[in-house]
């Protein structure tokens, strides 16, 4: 039988992506249902082309557009935050791929836990918010989270028939993005151009940022702390500018497995989808012949201070990474919008984490309510 997906956030690359992978796979995947914010006119030519039982387009004012659009498919059409959570209680689907981009992914991602559907996880900021919560219920209801990020699928990969033995620890690698090696005087004068320009991966503009900081090797190393029940001190960063070795593991008796590919997000993608069975896949092969040299480098910390606070909240626990996730957004956002320098962002963090008590969360609403404080602190509500 076909496995029946509901997948989040289609309309984004890593669901543009995800689509593509279940479209090689069509004989072992069916989607269910299709889920976007507001790209309204993409979530309309998915749904022709996957015929989905129903699709949630968040923003309501695009409903009546994707209503009258699939008027004549046999597509059930539904429109909001609500919506988009009870879609996942259908009986019909047999796994959530989250693929939405921030915080939005918190609550679906636990509703998907809640009704024990196995949830594959591309959103890492789910575990960075409220990575105790979530993994507790994961826990109680026994439902896998499958990691779809490359580095969190490549530690995955890495410890299948291992999952008994030591691990030393995770080390994980980073590009280092447009600016490896640039000092803290040329990041003054960094423009967004400059920083949507990354060397080795095609994304959002939000997460192209995160990685041009840094910031999302930290928001991997808190999603790491909790997928895999490592602390952040036996989790490493390498810079690795070629991006051929996604990630390695460390064991105790100092073995170290790594996993190497070409940077394609289909392949976690589809091992996400697969697992626990690996099937073919089109995409190109790696060769060791065109990448004769690997090299790596311990990241700067003091130039790319994101990284380090991400650390340091990941050790603090409680609603610091929520603290830290926020702002980040908030302060990506700013520069995108042109409102703030490059070098701002990691300011702007600093005065979040500064202005909020530290905190022990004890629901999902607790959260969100820390993470919209946040948003009215630096946006100057």
């Amino acid at each position: 039988m076909k496995k029946r997906i509901a997948l989040l956030g289609s309309t984004g690359s890593m669901g543009v992506q995800a689509l593509e992978v279940m479209a090689q796979h069509s004989d072992m995947f069916e989607i269910e249902v299709l889920a976007a914010y507001s790209n309204a006119d993409l979530l309309i030519e998915q749904a022709k082309q996957f015929n989905p039982n129903a699709v949630v387009i968040v923003q309501k004012e695009r409903y009546a557009q994707v209503q009258s659009a699939l008027a004549s498919d046999d597509v059930k059409v539904f429109a909001g935050e609500n919506s988009l959570c009870d879609i996942i209680e259908m009986d019909s689907i047999d796994m959530v791929l989250s693929c939405i981009v921030g915080i939005a992914g918190l609550k679906p991602a636990f509703r998907a836990i809640e009704c024990e559907k196995p949830l594959a996880l591309a959103n890492k900021e789910t575990l960075v918010v409220a990575g105790d919560l979530i993994t507790r219920a994961a826990r109680e209801y026994g439902v896998p989270i499958l990691p779809v990020d490359s580095e969190h699928s490549a530690i995955f990969q890495c410890l299948a028939g291992e999952f008994h033995s030591p691990i030393e620890k995770l080390i994980i690698t980073a590009s280092g993005g447009p600016f490896r090696g640039k000092s803290a005087d040329f990041l003054e004068q960094v423009t967004k151009a400059q920083a949507l320009r990354h060397p080795t991966w095609t994304m959002g503009q939000k997460i192209t940022i995160d990685s041009a900081t840094l910031m999302n090797k930290g928001l991997e190393v808190i999603e790491a702390h909790w997928l895999f029940n490592m602390p952040s001190t036996q989790i490493e960063v390498v810079v690795h500018p070629q991006s051929i070795i996604h990630s390695l593991v460390q064991f105790v008796d100092g073995s170290v497995k790594a996993q190497i590919g070409l940077p394609d997000m289909k392949l976690p993608v589809q091992y996400a989808l697969t697992y626990p069975d690996r099937v073919y896949s089109p995409n190109p092969r790696f060769s060791f012949t065109d990448y004769p040299q690997l090299t790596f480098e311990q990241p700067d910390l003091k130039t790319f201070a994101c990284l380090k606070l991400a650390y340091e909240v990941c050790c603090e626990g409680g609603n610091r990474p929520c603290v830290l996730n926020a702002a980040n957004e908030v302060a990506v956002a700013q520069f995108l919008h042109d409102k703030i320098k490059f070098t701002d962002i990691p300011k702007r963090i600093e005065k979040a984490l500064s202005s909020i008590p530290f905190a022990k969360p004890a629901s999902i609403e607790a959260y969100l309510a820390t993470d919209k404080e946040v948003r009215n602190i630096l946006n100057d509500k």
